[in-house]
């Protein structure tokens, strides 16, 4: 047995020592990627929904001398903001652009983490504008978009549809904190209403049956009435030629006697 046999059998078993730990972290890192435990991917607001808040905010910021938009953020994504958006269009944010002097912008930052963490998902709302509106007003719109419903677990369930609903939702708050005056939106004149067909007297037609029986007794009432009148006329024909007969024949006995 050479001294040289006992090195190399030792170089070999390190070496499958090492292989079958690079085998069992490989396996793990796999099973990890494989077997995520919850989708932590933010929800960008689909197209039709990006499409009618722009089409509401151009026509109120037109009305108002005020631009709006919106920003979702994803909170784990150190790049730029997941989508943005305002009465300028889709994908233009209103922040420190020279076509807005005075804006309004919701910022949603959203952060979801995975099942197996401690942590919940969570949700960051804020309202910011340009320099020249004052801060205090600014928190009262975005203590109105809570007061309307749009809370954080709204905006983590769908950030999508909650950031876009609370961007068409700055012109009213706007208007309540005094940062711009009500649009003005044309009323339609109100047509003249048509005149109701005639519904006839509700008297006769809930007792039409009993009118109905009255006359027809009345005019019963009053054939037998007519019936009784003839009659008695042509009795009284009968009886007054009777009478006078009597009465002569009652003279002429008198004078024979």
């Amino acid at each position: 047995m050479t001294p040289g046999k006992p090195a190399a059998r030792n170089r070999t078993a390190a070496w499958a020592v090492w292989l079958t730990i690079g085998l069992v972290v490989a396996g793990c890192v796999a099973a990890g990627v494989l077997n995520s435990d919850g989708d932590t991917t933010v929800s960008a607001p689909a197209a039709d929904e990006r499409a009618d808040s722009v089409a509401i905010l151009q026509r109120t910021s037109a009305e108002q001398g005020l631009c709006y938009g919106w920003e979702l953020v994803d909170y784990y994504d150190y790049g730029a903001p997941l989508n943005v958006g305002s009465n300028l269009g889709d994908g233009v944010a209103v922040e420190e652009n020279p076509g807005c002097p005075r804006w309004v912008q919701v910022t949603a930052n959203i952060g979801y983490v995975s099942e197996s963490s401690e942590s919940n998902d969570f949700a960051r709302i804020q309202v910011t504008g340009s320099p020249d509106i004052d801060s205090a007003d600014l928190w009262q719109v975005e203590r109105g978009l809570e007061r309307l419903g749009l809370t954080e677990d709204v905006f983590v369930d769908d950030p999508g549809w909650a950031v876009t609903r609370a961007a068409v939702m700055l012109p009213l708050l706007a208007v309540e904190a005094g940062l711009a005056e009500p649009a003005d939106t044309p009323v339609p004149a109100a047509a003249s209403p048509s005149p109701l067909p005639d519904a006839g007297s509700d008297y006769l037609r809930d007792r039409w049956g009993w009118l109905l029986a009255t006359v027809g007794l009345l005019l019963l009432a009053a054939l037998f009435v007519t019936v009784g009148v003839v009659q008695r006329r042509r009795q009284r024909r009968v009886a007054v030629p009777a009478q006078r007969a009597g009465a002569g024949a009652a003279g002429r006995t008198r004078e024979n006697a």
